[in-house]
């Protein structure tokens, strides 16, 4: 049994620079079989719509309240609550009345295929980056010894938000790294 912990090592407000770092921090770990997810969640229809276009691919879900679809059968609910892609979305701004924000969600995709296609499309969203399947390499002259099973990375933007909820224009982007250090023996 083990834990995951991921480390900061990076701090900017540009997105693209984020990225950047992130990258060649994954680089060290990519192996034939690493993957890239992206996660995004919009607070406005405009934005989920300029994310949809840039992400026809991309699978939103907007938010429900608990309980409010308990015994309605998965067929009859609200498409944007189930999840639909991105070409799918309703262009009624009536539909995403109470379900904001929405998230979307690549999954498992080859890296380098969305990165920064996801990166531009999000802009000051909160969105993440998040690369898999990574093996960190043996580094024996600083006593580390390779590990994959908790070996990720992440490039993160985290908009300061006002009372408005609505991001301004400094964000906060990271870039961490995840390891096993406590790991059960």
């Amino acid at each position: 049994m083990s834990n995951d912990i991921a480390y900061p090592v990076f701090r900017t407000p540009d997105p693209a620079l984020a990225l950047s770092v992130a990258r060649r921090l994954m680089e060290f770990g990519r192996c034939e079989y690493s993957e890239v997810s992206v996660y995004a969640a919009l607070r406005s229809v405009a934005e989920v719509r300029w994310v949809a276009k840039e992400l026809p691919k991309g699978w939103f879900r907007g938010q429900e309240a608990y309980g409010e679809f308990d015994g309605v059968p998965l067929e009859d609910q609200p498409a944007l609550v189930v999840g639909v892609q991105g070409a799918g979305l309703q262009a009624d701004p009536a539909a995403y009345e109470g379900r904001l924000p929405v998230e979307c969600e690549l999954l498992d995709l080859p890296v380098g295929s969305i990165e920064d296609v996801f990166t531009a499309a999000v802009g000051l969203n909160r969105g993440e980056v998040n690369w898999e399947a990574l093996r960190w390499p043996d580094a024996p002259e600083l006593g580390f010894r390779g590990e994959a099973k908790h070996a990720e990375g992440y490039s993160s933007t985290l908009p300061r938000v006002t009372s408005t909820s609505r991001p301004t224009t400094t964000p906060s982007s990271f870039t961490s790294a995840a390891s096993a250090s406590t790991a059960a023996r």
